[in-house]
């Protein structure tokens, strides 16, 4: 859409933009479905008050040519005059609601979506994405792959792999999982496109409509996400300092009969809390006893800046109830979208059913890439290295809050992982803050998405690894300067609002 706004011109500014903006929509260049800019934002990239742009769009409503729904922004409608001949009268848009179905209906992939829209965002400080920082990743990784790909012609590297993945690489992470305690065959093992894919298969293949999931509260939005896609009830089990709660998992378990306990054990997500060691042998302790199976979801085990990680449920467990995921995309590159998952035979066969009618196997290139990384040592230098930028990095964002965090803020300083969780102000709500945020240009995940229940206005979640180092500092304090706003708006008896800024970005 465009708009040139001539300041000497004697007619009001809100009338230029109403004239170009009816003028493309009558021409067709903008057709009809076409989402405006929302006001504000509109108003910022012309330099005007955002009531002009408003009342731009009120003239455009008045006429029939855009139209506002909620949730949906303000989109042009069908043009007023336009006839269009099929032979059988006038073309329809689809029945959309009739053409989904009730499956899709389950799906919420706005989150995910907006954040990862902000990461990409050049003006914005994110605190939001869990993704690694791209300044820091092995680019020696890609170091020599022409001359061995092209000038040796190998081929393996863009031809078909087993669903289960290369053989080598199974092999491969075979010796991973050796110095993670826990000793295993080739094919125990089964390479994803990322880890989240083992989470969505999992849900697949264990679950029905109706059947209950323990889950962590907070614990990761997209896993809850994917077993309530399935149709089942997620119950959640408050953590601690020392992790889940076992002693209340345990009557869930006696009470409910649940089929799958859902846990990220090491420097959870969205808490950075690690489970104690008595609480995972209870946890395995207890699988064993309601014959409940366990996905370990094991993203972050090996970003521990401080002493050792601790033993994994995975290498507690000698019947086969455990499922263990991890991935590459947390401390290599995500975008490999590489991860992998060690189970009982049986389970590793049920998954790759499931995977060869999805997308058959994982990337030939991100196994060929990772495989040669692990086995010339790079991958362990490469450990050694962003552990002590990722240290780094959480010490200044945690420095920063200290500095600027207005009274009251409370928050954690985990031995590894990803983030820093914040318990707001009494009185802070997340998702104003979200708004008040984004003017400052910063942003970051409420808690809401967390939890099952439904709370968690009042906690957000910071990412210390994907800012760039010398933003993190202020980001911060730009963040603090909202919150200190909005606390200074509410002894002031003002409600902040801000219908424009969706409550998740």
């Amino acid at each position: 859409m465009r708009i040139t706004i001539s300041r000497e011109s004697d007619t009001p500014v809100y009338i230029q933009i109403f004239e170009q903006v009816r003028r493309q929509i009558l021409s067709g260049e903008l057709v009809a479905g076409f989402r405006l800019p929302p006001e504000r934002k509109l108003a910022e990239s012309l330099g005007v008050n955002r009531t002009t742009v408003l009342n731009a769009y009120r003239e455009l409503k008045a006429e029939g040519l855009v139209g506002s729904h909620v949730g949906n922004g303000t989109v042009v409608l069908s043009y007023p005059d336009e006839e269009v001949d099929t032979g059988s009268g006038k073309l329809q848009e689809p029945t959309w609601n009739q053409i989904f179905s009730q499956y899709s209906n389950n799906f919420d992939s706005f989150l995910v979506k907006d954040l990862l829209t902000l990461a990409s965002r050049k003006d914005l400080i994110s605190f939001a994405t869990g993704i690694a920082s791209p300044e820091s990743g092995p680019i020696e990784v890609l170091s020599g792959i022409e001359h061995e790909l092209v000038e040796k012609k190998n081929y393996k590297a863009f031809l078909h792999t087993p669903t289960e993945g290369f053989m080598s690489l199974r092999e491969t992470i075979c010796g991973l999982m050796q110095k993670r305690g826990v000793y295993c065959s080739p094919d125990e093992v089964m390479l994803l496109s990322g880890s989240q894919q083992g989470i969505d298969i999992a849900a697949r293949i264990l679950l029905d409509p109706g059947d209950i999931v323990v889950v962590e509260e907070p614990s990761f939005f997209q896993a809850i996400q994917a077993f309530k896609t399935i149709g089942a009830r997620v119950m959640g089990v408050p953590i601690d300092d020392k992790g889940m709660r076992i002693d209340i998992l345990e009557q869930l378990l006696h009470r409910y009969r649940p089929k799958l306990i859902y846990t990220v054990p090491t420097f959870q997500n969205p808490t950075g809390v690690e489970m104690e060691l008595e609480r995972r042998k209870r946890l395995v302790e207890l699988a064993y006893k309601y014959r409940v199976m366990i996905l370990e979801d094991d993203a972050y085990g090996d970003l521990c800046y401080e002493g050792y990680s601790l033993p994994l449920i995975k290498s507690m467990d000698n019947e086969g109830y455990v499922i263990y995921l991890s991935t590459f995309s947390k401390n290599v590159y995500s975008g490999l979208r590489l991860g992998w998952m060690v189970a009982h035979k049986k389970v590793v066969k049920k998954y790759a059913a499931v995977k060869q009618v999805t997308d058959l196997h994982p990337n030939s290139l991100s196994q060929w890439i990772i495989e040669r990384f692990i086995t010339n040592g790079s991958l362990e230098t490469h450990m050694t290295k962003i552990c002590k930028e990722y240290r780094m990095r959480r010490d200044i964002m945690y420095d920063a809050l200290s500095k600027y965090a207005p009274a009251d803020l409370i928050w954690n300083k985990p031995r590894g992982g990803y983030y820093i969780w914040c318990k707001l102000p009494e009185g802070i709500s997340a998702g104003k803050l979200v708004s008040k945020a984004a003017e400052h240009k910063v942003a970051f995940v409420p808690g809401n998405p967390f939890f099952v229940s439904g709370h968690g206005d009042d906690f957000i979640r910071l990412n210390f690894t994907f800012a760039p180092l010398k933003d993190i500092e202020e980001g911060v304090k730009r963040l603090c300067d909202a919150m200190k706003e909005l606390m200074d708006a509410e002894e002031h008896d003002e409600v902040y609002t801000d219908v424009e800024i969706n409550p998740i970005v």
